[in-house]
């Protein structure tokens, strides 16, 4: 039976989102730096600020919040070894064949379409900016699921850019003419709680 005294408020969730990647050494600039990377040759005057908006704006999302927080808490359970075998060792070493990992990750992605799915798969395939350096401290924490997790942020914030820029173009403007606090258009819908 539904009980509203037991709802955990968005603005908690949201908290424990990005204290939680803020924990494992991820910053929501070094994610946007990827969203830029990867938006940049696209639209003309993108700034870093624009994706860090966008980034913002995924992490509101209780898909993403909750991927986030499964994956990571998973992460550092393994790490602490706390984990039953052979889980403990599957995800410690982050085995080949172990596909969960992306699945989570995935899950989040198809919320922003199908930009984002094939941007998710480009990151995960090519390892860009922290997603490589989370992938690569091999022995040096468990981030079998975080690397994937901020390619899925990365990937869902690259697809809202694509997406404004379309609306943008429709328009006969650019991110140039773009303040940053309006690459959100959503959250100025009447109404809408963010």
């Amino acid at each position: 039976m539904f009980d509203p005294t037991k709802i955990v408020p968005s603005d908690v969730v949201t908290k424990a989102a990005k204290d939680a990647l803020e924990r494992r050494g991820v910053s929501i600039e070094a994610i946007a730096k990827i969203v830029y990377e990867m938006q940049a040759p696209y639209n003309d005057g993108l700034e870093l600020a624009h994706c860090t908006e966008s980034v913002e704006s995924v992490l509101k999302k209780r898909e993403v919040q909750h991927a986030l927080l499964v994956g990571i808490e998973l992460d550092e359970l393994a790490e602490k070894g706390l984990l039953s075998e052979p889980l403990k060792q599957i995800v410690t070493s982050d085995e080949g064949l172990f596909g969960v990992d992306e699945t989570i990750a995935l899950g989040a992605v198809y919320t922003y379409g199908s930009i984002a799915v094939t941007t998710f798969g480009h990151l995960d395939k090519n390892k860009i900016g922290v997603i490589n350096d989370l992938d690569t401290k091999k022995g040096i924490g468990v981030h079998t699921f975080l690397d994937d997790l901020v390619a899925s942020v990365a990937a869902c914030a690259s697809s809202r850019i694509a997406h404004r820029t379309r609306d943008l173009e429709e328009q006969g403007e650019s991110f140039r003419n773009l303040p940053p606090e309006e690459t959100a258009p959503e959250t100025e819908i009447d109404g809408a709680e963010f």
